[in-house]
């Protein structure tokens, strides 16, 4: 179908998808680039297909809607609007994020799960949204190869206890060499990077790691470090 309106209902319901809310309440979003509908089209999670250069996709619309519906400074030249990605039971290796707030942080953390073998984030409420558009970039398509669970911390980690894992946060002070841990079963936790971890889940954390590094350096990014973390634990 060809679009050339800005007044299309279409195009008003791609708009809309930048909203959150309105996000949540469709169980979908927009992706724009080639490289991420390739990915979401292996997982079937694309719904249809929009362009201003191939008029074999769902619509073909003009430069200036395209314009309007997409978040990006520089426009693709095709986006696609595809489903929530469905949540799956635990199983593998986990990451437990409080309160991370970064879009980059978040799809940089994402694309570190990927490669290094974390399968399933536990993502906390006040975090940042998955499906931000600038977070989506982040994660170079990887997004769609990973768990995510947004939950309640609180209530959530007892029943990650009782799937058997160990809570371990991060802490200078009071923590051990992440070399020096023992690896088993462990499911890591990262904070928000202003204030880190809150109280509360600090207090469910069965022991505590830091990251040897130079007294100069006060810390580290969130993303940064968690993939360093990452690292150590399931590639060591």
């Amino acid at each position: 179908m060809i679009i050339t309106s800005l007044k299309n209902e279409k195009v008003k319901y791609w708009y809309n998808l930048r909203n959150k809310k309105f996000r949540d309440q469709e169980r979908r979003f927009l992706i724009e680039g080639d490289h991420l509908i390739n990915e979401a089209r292996k997982q079937n999670l694309v719904i249809e297909t929009i362009s201003i250069v191939d008029k074999n996709a769902d619509y073909f619309v003009t430069k200036e809607i395209m314009e309007k519906i997409s978040e990006q400074k520089s426009i693709s030249y095709n986006a696609a609007v595809v489903r929530f990605i469905k949540e799956d039971s635990i199983t593998g290796n986990v990451l437990i994020l409080d309160g991370v707030q970064d879009p980059g942080n978040l799809g940089t953390i994402i694309r570190s799960c990927i490669a290094f073998g974390v399968s399933n984030i536990i993502l906390s409420d006040n975090s940042v949204d998955l499906y931000n558009s600038k977070v989506v970039r982040a994660t170079e398509g990887m997004i769609f190869n990973i768990n995510v669970l947004r939950r309640n911390l609180i209530e959530f980690i007892p029943i990650v206890k009782n799937l058997g894992y160990k809570i371990v946060g991060t802490d200078v002070k009071n923590g051990i060499n992440i070399k020096d841990i023992n690896k088993e079963n462990i499911a890591i936790v990262m904070g928000s990077e202003g204030q880190g971890l809150s109280n509360e889940v600090k207090n469910m954390c069965d022991n505590f790691v830091y990251i040897k590094m130079d007294n100069a350096c006060e810390s580290l990014n969130v993303g940064v470090a968690t993939s360093i973390l990452l690292y150590e634990v399931y590639n060591g």
